[in-house]
């Protein structure tokens, strides 16, 4: 019992030996530390991110997406970070708006939204001498992506002035001709000279040659495209594929104008390069022999034609090439028999192409038309009608889907009905074409031609006064879409005056004639049959008028012209002997004075009564007509 009291008494003083210092008071709520054995200390916090740092961030998010989602959502991220007029902005929407019109994943609104967007920080950016180059490209680029989505939304005006304004600011950064063959010769362009432009530039041309082709501006679309063409070949090495289709769009584009002897030399270009670059036997060949037929069937060549058409689909087969293609291949083979009398074979052709064509397409539609103008030319008038009838149950059922296609299809139609005498049906069809054409905006090079047709199948059949408006209307559509002095308003000007004549308008028929035979003079040619028969017209207006010297003048030259065909025009020059003899003979009696009866001829009673009600327009003045008819005999 001591000795436990003694180790109690030992122990006591021990702890109180080394037990520590007293705390200090407790305060309410204590914060205990965390135990060291189970928890690391707590790291300082890291320093925090400046603006320009997470707008860098953001911004080299928005140039790795790819995907339009991702793509999206980092322009959402970098609009929220950037001020609304910094230039990162304007090129994101660019590139964002390129990146949806390519894939076709929005709207053409919010495409144009986009660009507009673009062009307004752009433009608001501060102007300077400092500024770059690059910045007019980028404005340029905004610009092109503006006109692309008008031209998606046919707003066919707005894109023009889009497009203008993006070749303005690209024309002075164009390298000079010199040393883009400098920069072809290296490779590569020349450093100094920066950014190259010609690619962007070449994109802007193409999208004005698609606008204007859209408004029936087709000679300066024609302009556009050529600038194209020169742009390429700066750009490709010799030999390109690429540039190989170039020349053949160039080609197609003249062909569509009819100007085909401006698309031959194109064609034959591109057939030569792709020959030394693709071989002989490549489908790019293949393409470029069918469009050779094409532009030899417009030159009248049909034999050259038939051969080049059947080199073409010789490849295609070879290539195991079908579908739409082939077919159309076939049914221009067959439409070149048909040119070339070979009737019987056309229609042998066309049978084969039916059991290969789908039911309802627009390839059957065509092979029952084609099969129907050889038919029409074998005169076996029940069974072309009965072709016409299967063909425009097809298209009227394409009307909806394909208007374009179809508008076309029922002008050809409309020609078959009239070869058959059926007229009312002819002039049915062609406004049926006329009023779906004026529906669709990229369709307006076609109205004009049209129109010329519905005014020629009225006057045909005797409507005079229903056909001038048409004419009329035709006259101007077809100077804005193929130019003043195209052929085709050669003709129209011409029937112009054969209805004036009708309409006892003598004096209207003269101007008419005279401008058609100006036309016809550069287009065609002074010694073109129909360029003659349009100086006899002018001749038979002034006779009428009782202008008997002037008429004699342009008789005198009919029959120059009539005798320089040789045999072949011997009855003709005989007619036009005899007009001259008869004109003659009024000339010599109206300037007899032994005739005081003989005078200048009054206009007749019915025209001064026309002209009082205002029914006909005004006519000509007699000194107006009569300088004009000067100028086109001087010519």
């Amino acid at each position: 019992m001591a000795l436990r009291r003694a180790a109690s008494l030992l122990l006591r003083q021990r702890l109180r030996t080394f037990a520590p210092t007293p705390a200090p008071p407790k305060t309410q709520n204590p914060l205990l530390p965390h135990p060291r054995r189970h928890y690391s200390p707590r790291p300082a916090p890291a320093p925090r991110a400046s603006a320009a740092a997470v707008a860098e961030a953001a911004e080299e998010a928005f140039e790795a997406a790819s995907t339009t989602n991702d793509l999206s959502a980092a322009f959402s991220r970098l609009e929220t970070l950037l001020p609304p007029t910094d230039k990162r902005l304007a090129l994101a929407c660019l590139k964002l708006g390129q990146h949806l019109e390519s894939t076709s994943s929005a709207e053409p609104s919010r495409v144009l939204e986009l660009a507009l967007r673009s062009i307004g920080i752009l433009e608001a950016g501060p102007r300077s001498s400092d500024a770059t180059d690059s910045d007019a490209v980028s404005l340029a680029m905004a610009l092109h992506l503006a006109g692309s989505a008008s031209f998606d939304l046919t707003r066919f005006h707005d894109a023009l002035a889009f497009f203008s304004r993006a070749l303005r600011l690209l024309s002075p950064l164009l390298p000079s001709k010199d040393a883009a063959a400098a920069g072809d010769a290296s490779g590569e362009p020349d450093a100094e000279e920066g950014f190259d432009v010609r690619p962007v530039a070449h994109a802007v041309r193409l999208q004005l040659a698609n606008v204007k082709t859209a408004m029936g501006r087709r000679e300066e679309a024609l302009a556009d495209m050529r600038a194209c063409v020169e742009l390429k070949e700066s750009i490709l090495p010799p030999g390109s594929r690429e540039l190989g289709v170039a020349y053949r769009d160039l080609a197609e584009a003249h062909a569509a104008v009819l100007d085909f002897k401006q698309a031959l030399p194109f064609c034959q270009k591109a057939l030569e390069l792709h020959e030394s670059a693709l071989g002989k036997n490549s489908v790019e060949l293949a393409h470029d022999r069918r469009l050779l037929g094409v532009i030899y069937t417009g030159l009248e060549q049909h034999e050259q034609a038939l051969e080049q058409n059947e080199m073409s689909q010789k490849v295609m087969k070879k290539w195991g090439v079908a579908g739409d293609d082939l077919m159309h291949a076939e049914i221009d083979a067959a439409n070149i028999k048909i040119a070339l009398g070979k009737f019987g074979e056309a229609v042998s052709v066309l049978k084969e192409v039916a059991k290969k064509a789908e039911k309802d397409s627009e390839s059957r539609a065509l092979v029952y038309i084609y099969m129907a103008k050889a038919l029409a030319h074998q005169e076996k008038v029940g069974d072309t009608k009965r072709c016409l009838e299967i063909a425009c149950d097809i298209l009227e059922k394409k009307e909806l889907s394909e208007p374009d296609k179809v508008a076309e299809a029922y002008v050809e139609v409309s020609s078959l009905y009239e070869m058959v005498n059926e007229f009312d049906k002819a002039i049915s069809l062609i406004k049926r074409s006329l009023w779906m054409l004026e529906r669709i905006p990229q369709a307006q090079h076609m109205e004009g031609n049209v129109a010329a047709r519905i005014g020629w199948l009225l006057l045909l059949t005797g409507k005079v006064t229903e056909a001038v408006p048409y004419l009329e209307d035709a006259a101007e559509r077809m100077k804005e879409t193929f130019g003043p002095n195209h052929f085709g308003v050669g003709y129209v000007y011409n029937n112009l005056g054969a209805a004036y004549m009708e309409m006892d308008r003598p004096q209207s028929a003269a101007q008419m004639f005279a401008l058609a035979k100006e036309i016809m003079d550069v287009s065609l040619g002074p010694q073109h049959s129909d360029t003659i028969e349009t100086c006899q017209s002018l001749a038979n207006a002034y006779n009428a008028m009782g202008s008997y010297s002037v008429a004699m003048e342009f008789q005198k030259r009919v029959v120059d012209s009539w005798r320089n065909h040789g045999h072949s025009a011997r009855d003709k020059l005989k007619e036009a002997n005899r007009l001259y003899e008869e004109i003659q003979m009024k000339a010599i009696a109206f300037m007899s004075p032994d005739d005081s009866v003989i005078a200048l001829p009054e206009p007749r009673q019915h025209e001064i009564d026309s002209n009082s009600k205002k029914v006909a327009q005004p006519e000509p003045r007699q000194h107006e007509i009569d300088s004009n008819s000067k100028k086109v005999a001087q010519q």
